[in-house]
């Protein structure tokens, strides 16, 4: 079992309805976010890899700019930007093309905030 992981970086405002700090949370601000993606499994016997590293970076791209420099609480289907819904929006844009797709973790180092999402909960029947 292996473990492959990309970073990347974005810029972003937003607001926030909350009950700690509220007042400056209302406002427009921004932050300094880190994303990882993680993905997991067996290397393909034949190329070695569990993803080609081109192909990851370009949907990482993608991902990333859909949310560098934008006004979160503009994106319809992320809902308040916090970090738990930032690491499953980035989540759900990539499962369907990273196989194997493990962990998605959103930092704000300024503030040493971290959230991981590990994907929907599997259901044994």
């Amino acid at each position: 079992m292996h473990e492959l992981s990309k970073q990347f970086r974005f810029e972003a405002a937003h607001t926030l309805q909350r009950r700690i700090d509220a007042e400056p949370s209302r406002r427009i601000h921004g932050h300094s976010y880190r994303a990882e993606v993680a993905l997991r499994g067996t290397p393909d016997a034949g190329s070695g890899m569990l993803i080609d590293l081109g192909h990851f970076a370009r949907r990482i791209a993608e991902v990333r700019e859909a949310l560098d420099h934008r006004f979160l609480d503009e994106i319809a289907d992320l809902g308040p930007a916090t970090l738990e819904n930032l690491a499953s929006w980035i989540w759900h844009r990539l499962e369907g093309d990273c196989a194997g797709l493990a962990r998605v973790s959103v930092y704000r180092d300024s503030e040493g905030d971290a959230c991981s999402y590990f994907g929907p909960r599997q259901v044994e029947i």
